[in-house]
């Protein structure tokens, strides 16, 4: 298991499998043939795993052993057992439960995940009546050296040198920037699932992903609210909840003051993105009359992508508020997020500072992944004040 033995490297070519635990060799059957034990509970989300990898495991197979089977696997297999050639039809055994293994393997040489012990417990307890023992939730996997989605912002940041800006935000907003401004109902349409998962495994894998081969807009459009989504943490944290659900007991005319002080509580880095992604909503929300995709429309899609509680989902009650202050965020962009109000009061971060900026605002050469120039951070509403005069 990747996870736990410290020799395998994240460079080692099968980390990327290995890392979930998922197979383990487990000594040899009573015919003296290798067994590989195959953990299908530890399979992660499609998206985390290359699948093609994962089948180089499956040359030589000599006999297959199925361990509660669910339901719908029996009803599949009859169906399918008629198109199944019968040299493979006769390598494969179900067992409802691990005692019934002994028979056929050296059982005390078989590596069984905690959870399958767990549930193969349970299930005996059910058939003689006991109460089930209590389920135990199992230990998070390590995530990849690439992974893009499901990470906080301080695991991207430390593994992309540093950069504030996420990959998947930055490639994309630079992407719809340039080709989807004007697409009408932008935001507010949906992508092919199986599409979707395949540019999160993509990026997770640290492959190049090029949005004009799928030859539709609306796509790098649900991957950034995908990226947002599955955040561990909100982008606005679950901290400031409570305070956005407030909003609507603010007077009208304070409201835009309030969001300037709400931010001001958020991380330095949580700020900088959200400051980032919201320049580039502003813009969108400009070309409204050609996208239709207004502050108040945006806000709607947007909303429970930015915040949501720590425990259970928000509320139907919980929307307006939530909407409202993304609304404000987008309609009154240059006032909210003016230099004065920065988190803290602080000045001049450390990521405003020197060197540290200059990657981030000034013109960067295009990039082999994508094919895209690297967006620059919205200008500074005092600075486009002066410009103007």
């Amino acid at each position: 298991m990747a996870g736990q033995d410290p020799t395998l490297s994240t460079s080692h070519p099968f980390y990327d499998v290995a890392r979930h635990g998922i197979l383990q060799v487990a000594g040899d059957d009573r015919f003296g043939r290798r067994v590989v034990t195959f953990s299908c509970c530890r399979m992660p989300p499609s998206h985390e795993l290359d699948h093609q990898r994962l089948l180089e495991y499956k040359k030589n197979l000599k006999a297959l052993y199925v361990v509660h089977p669910t339901s719908f696997i029996k009803v599949l297999w009859n169906i399918l057992k008629p198109l199944i050639s019968h040299k493979f039809g006769k390598k494969v055994t179900y067992f409802n439960s691990l005692n019934e293994l002994h028979e056929h393997l050296k059982y005390d040489q078989l590596v069984i995940p905690p959870e399958v012990l767990r549930y193969d417990e349970k299930l005996q307890s059910l058939h003689e009546g006991r109460t089930p023992p209590p389920t135990k939730t199992p230990p998070p996997r390590p995530p990849l050296p690439t992974q893009q989605f499901g990470v906080s912002l301080q695991y991207l940041k430390d593994k992309n040198q540093g950069e504030l800006i996420p990959p998947v935000l930055r490639f994309t907003v630079t992407y719809l920037r340039e080709k989807g401004l004007r697409t009408e109902g932008l935001f507010r349409r949906s992508a092919s699932v199986q599409t979707v998962r395949e540019i999160q495994r993509l990026y997770n894998q640290g492959k190049p992903v090029n949005f004009d081969d799928y030859g539709d807009i609306h796509i790098p459009a649900v991957i950034l609210k995908t990226f947002l989504r599955e955040l561990p943490q909100p982008l606005l944290t679950f901290q400031a909840y409570e305070q956005i659900l407030g909003i609507t007991c603010v007077e009208s005319s304070l409201r835009v003051t309030r969001c300037r002080q709400i931010l001001r509580s958020l991380p330095e880095h949580n700020y900088v993105v959200l400051r980032y992604l919201m320049g580039f909503l502003h813009t969108v929300s400009r070309e409204s009359i050609f996208n239709k995709m207004n502050s108040s429309n945006l806000a709607c899609v947007f909303g429970l992508n930015l915040i949501w509680p720590s425990h259970g989902v928000s509320s139907l009650s919980a929307l307006v508020p939530l909407n409202m202050f993304t609304e404000l965020l987008i309609e009154y962009y240059e006032k909210i997020f003016s230099a004065p109000e920065a988190p803290g009061k602080r000045g001049l971060a450390p990521w405003e500072q020197g060197s540290r900026a200059a990657p981030l605002q000034e013109a960067v050469p295009r990039t082999q992944a994508t094919g895209l120039t690297k967006p620059t951070l919205p200008p500074s509403p005092l600075l486009a004040a002066r410009r103007r005069r």
